[in-house]
């Protein structure tokens, strides 16, 4: 389980810390300008991805978005300058589209991952196969290598998942020794499937059953691991590492569950479910994912490996504090859930934007169960009172793919 132009997130300047020779220190020095050199993003329409495109783009950088439906990623052009961002067609499953996509290319990113193996994607084609293809295309190329992976890769781990990712980051390494590898723990912003997932499931449930209550977690905003990406890109981040990145913030599964309850002001009985009822929970709703083929609500799905992922914590190591393989040792200052998670989870409050403190004590009128409304598009109306860079939180849904501007504006 797990646009619009935005508020920068707060962040000390750029460590140089990149190593002498190749083009990551030419753009250290100023010798290679972001406007001559190309960077093809794989996953790049994703979650993270947009996000990604964006802090590439602002930079000056032309951009090669390489994913399976180009239609589907034009949502993107408005980010950047005229033919500043580009969309090809490329599928991990098929290393050829994979080398062409990279074609010309100074840097490859990869940020293609799952959480449910669905039918062809499985976790060996893509977390393992497809990373190997584009590092090895990134080797022929001479092009620099960045890859997503995330906090919990192990090669010894329970969960299929996490032993595929370590297994990715194996084959990078193995193909581009000086690639650099970001380990996110729970990635959260606006369209996120965290804080959006259980914020549905109280609208719906009575009770959130946990898998993993007890777990520690440390949630990185998307806009940080952005940045993180793009100084790397930038050349100001050594290559040969694997960094870890997480939030200021290190709490429960639980925890945070509260929090989001709090901040869409709804009541509801937060159950830690035991591991055996879990697994059976995790059970009951693989079969009924087949059953339907596929078409139960992604709010509802869980997995037997998704339980076993989640027993273990998501933080950061004492190790990577140590070595300088955070977000503070890379000079990013992570931003707190507090400062953006309120600006785009008021849409599950019960009376939707309308919603405030001083009007908290008639709320009870409404409905507990009643969905809110989402905001109708072009709509004027806004939260008076919302923080923190964002893309929409449904990025699909409007005719141009992208999301509200969010930040501070006064009443009226």
């Amino acid at each position: 389980m797990i646009g619009q132009e935005t508020t920068t997130p707060q962040t000390t300047g750029p460590q140089t810390m990149a190593p002498q020779g190749g083009p990551a220190s030419l753009a250290a020095q100023g010798q290679v300008r972001p406007q001559d050199q190309l960077v093809t993003i794989y996953g790049g329409s994703g979650f993270l991805g947009r996000h990604v495109v964006r802090a590439l783009a602002k930079r000056g950088y032309r951009i090669r978005v390489a994913v399976r439906r180009p239609d589907l990623a034009l949502f993107l052009q408005p980010l950047g300058k005229v033919n500043q961002i580009v969309a090809v067609q490329a599928n991990l499953r098929y290393p050829d589209s994979v080398t062409r996509a990279a074609e010309r290319s100074d840097v490859l990113i990869n940020l293609v991952g799952i959480l449910q193996e669905t039918g062809s994607q499985s976790f060996a084609r893509l977390q393992v196969e497809g990373a190997d293809a584009i590092a090895r295309a990134a080797a022929r190329q001479g092009a620099r290598m960045i890859h997503v992976s995330a906090i919990g890769a192990d090669s010894a781990s329970p969960s299929l998942y996490a032993r595929t990712k370590a297994e990715g980051e194996a084959r990078v390494f193995s193909a581009c020794p000086n690639a650099v590898v970001f380990r996110p723990s729970l990635i959260f912003g606006p369209g996120d499937g965290f804080f959006n997932r259980f914020a549905s499931l109280a609208r719906a449930l009575p009770v959130l059953p946990l898998a993993g209550g007890q777990s520690r977690f440390q949630p990185a905003f998307a806009g940080d691991v952005a940045e993180a990406i793009a100084r790397a890109v930038d050349g100001t981040v050594a290559g040969g590492r694997v960094y870890e990145l997480g939030g200021p913030e290190v709490g429960t599964l639980e925890h945070f569950v509260r929090y989001m309850l709090k901040t869409i002001r709804r009541k509801r009985p937060v159950v830690d479910l035991p591991l055996p009822a879990a697994k059976l929970q995790a059970r009951l709703l693989e079969i009924a994912d087949t059953l339907t083929f596929g078409l139960l609500p992604d709010t509802l799905k869980l997995t037997r490996d998704q339980v076993i992922l989640l027993q273990n914590d998501n933080v950061v190591s004492e190790a990577a504090k140590a070595e300088g393989r955070t977000f503070e040792g890379i000079g990013i200052i992570p931003t707190a859930a507090e400062a953006v998670v309120p600006g785009y989870l008021w849409t599950f409050r019960k009376a939707g934007q309308f919603s405030t403190e001083r009007d908290e004590e008639n709320l009870s009128e409404v409905p507990d169960m009643l969905a809110s409304t989402p905001m109708a598009a072009g709509s004027q109306h806004r939260p008076q009172t919302a923080s923190g860079p964002a893309i929409g939180a449904d990025a699909g849904s409007s005719p141009g793919g992208m999301g509200a501007r969010w930040g501070t504006r006064k009443p009226g």
